[in-house]
């Protein structure tokens, strides 16, 4: 059993050195080259800072790139994790994430130097990644930091959003993804064939799969830049050039390529697995897939970054009309997904449509908040089922219920969860049917508590309010229907490609 990810990596370039590993449109590394860069780096850190005692952050402020992979594998090297940084991130927040990391070392690119200047604190080294590999490798440096790793040692640290408005770094041991890779891998049938397109930042946990189970399976990954997504032919085109096999892209992304009707003038023939999560998934985005790939594997995956990104999967096995949701399935092997109600009993799944919120116990458990015991022990607690020894679990914060079939179908954040008319509400369940309308693109429910209104906001090109008021008439109760519909032209989206809804919030509710 391996206890660095890095055998990983020293075994796909033993096996497969000039095969081609991660690419972008204008370069690309084979195993044995990624593999030499990513020692140089770890060398020319050691080299910087010297034999370092503790385990520390290095920040990873770099544009997607193969280079970028080379230099979060260089950080392990050295024996450090690694913290890649999203480069569009205003300079303000990125300072807020140096007061509560305090990294060791910035590593930057030539454009994001001025950026790494600017933000980071008096006394933190910044360089650049082609003068950090500029260097030969020291292997029995390496060597002699890898006789002390153990499996607990973090990995990276990946940062979300704080309800405070500071942000949450969430620290992932090297042992919790080596879990999650061979998991995952077994239970998607992700192969060394498989070419895997690329479309989330590596600043966001939905890049572990892209990066880590090519990194196993000896795989290749190629990047596809973020302006394809906006020309959705040009993108079936750059896919089936690249001979795209696997993708694992947030739902709004494929919706792009659904809205446009863009499979019917350009169909990647190579593609044959197609993996979903990270926000809900419209069944009628799903099934427009589905028809032009009626011989792919479809999975839709579920997992928040505090437990590595993925507890739960579903080989979509069935069909399902629009109305339909598609269930976020069962849990990998090794790890525990349950239900839990407000008073913290424990949800059977003979017990079906009773909502409560998803628990998770296992190695896939991150190990907590970086600087924030409070916040930690608020979300990763003791499995109160158990009352004979220590266990933590991680409270999600998502509610969920059991199908007939004992899978779990997500809901809604509790967050998403509102009184409205002496009713609880789950604003997904608004939210889906209106993306199962003929006409619809996207659509997003928002609550305004101030003024106790439902905000409908949706994108479509042939539909109005009333045609959309008197369908959700048909399908949801009285005290459900939204008091406020808004149309848009296109849905914002963050930089990882899911719905914004914060900036939505910031539109809508005053």
């Amino acid at each position: 059993m391996q206890n660095n990810i890095l055998e990983y990596l020293e075994k796909s370039a033993g096996d497969y050195p000039s095969k081609n590993a991660y690419s972008s449109p204008d370069r690309s590394l084979t195993w044995s080259e990624l593999k030499e860069e990513a020692e140089r780096t770890g060398t020319g850190i050691l080299n910087l800072l010297g034999e370092i005692k503790t385990i520390s952050p290095v920040v990873i402020l770099m544009e997607k790139s193969p280079e970028c992979i080379a230099a979060f594998l260089g950080v392990l090297e050295s024996g450090n994790y690694y913290v890649p940084i999203d480069i569009e991130m205003p300079v303000q927040r990125i300072r807020k994430i140096f007061d509560n990391l305090d990294p060791l070392l910035v590593i930057c690119s030539d454009d994001t130097f001025e950026t790494a200047k600017e933000a980071s604190k008096e006394g933190i080294p910044i360089i650049k990644y082609t003068e950090i590999r500029n260097c030969n490798s020291d292997m029995e440096k390496l060597k002699s930091i890898r006789r002390r790793h153990i499996d607990t040692d973090p990995a990276y640290a990946i940062y979300t959003s704080g309800s405070t408005g500071v942000p949450k770094g969430v620290i992932v041991s090297h042992r919790s993804l080596i879990d999650y890779v061979e998991n995952f891998c077994l239970a998607s049938g992700f192969s060394k064939d498989d070419i895997a397109g690329n479309q989330v930042p590596f600043h966001f946990d939905a890049s572990l799969i892209d990066i880590y189970c090519t990194l196993k399976m000896s795989a290749s990954m190629f990047m596809i830049p973020i302006q394809y997504f906006s020309t959705p032919v040009k993108l079936l085109e750059l896919m089936d050039d690249m001979g795209i096999t696997l993708i694992r892209w947030v739902p709004s992304a494929l919706g792009m390529v659904s809205a446009f009707k863009a499979l019917k003038l350009k169909r990647p023939t190579a593609l044959r697995k197609i993996i979903f999560g990270a926000e809900a998934m419209p069944t009628k985005c799903y099934n427009y897939w589905k028809s032009y790939y009626p011989n792919a594997t479809f999975i839709q995956i579920y997992g928040p970054t505090e437990i590595t990104g993925v507890c739960t999967c579903y080989v979509v096995d069935r069909e399902f009309e629009d109305t339909e949701t598609i269930p976020i399935g069962t849990h990998l092997n090794n790890t525990g997904v349950f239900l839990l109600d407000e008073d913290d009993r424990l949800i059977d799944n003979d017990r079906p449509g009773v909502t409560g919120e998803i628990c998770v116990r296992g190695s896939g458990l991150a190990n907590g908040y970086i600087n924030a015991p409070e916040l930690t022990e608020r979300a990763f607690t003791q499995n109160p089922l158990n009352k004979s020894y220590p266990e933590r679990i991680y409270r999600t914060g998502d509610l969920a219920s059991y199908n007939e079939r004992g899978e779990l179908v997500f809901a809604s954040r509790k967050d998403f969860q509102i009184k409205h008319m002496g009713h609880r509400i789950e604003l997904g369940e608004i939210e889906a049917s209106a993306c199962s309308m003929e006409g619809i693109k996207s659509a997003v429910c928002l609550f305004d508590g101030n003024k106790n209104k439902i905000i409908l906001v949706y994108v479509s090109d042939t539909l109005d309010d009333i045609g959309i008021i008197g369908y959700l008439k048909e399908r949801l109760p009285r005290y459900m229907i939204p008091n406020v519909l808004k149309k848009i032209e296109t849905m914002p989206l963050t930089s990882g490609g899911k719905t914004d809804r914060l900036r939505l919030k910031e539109m809508y509710i005053k």
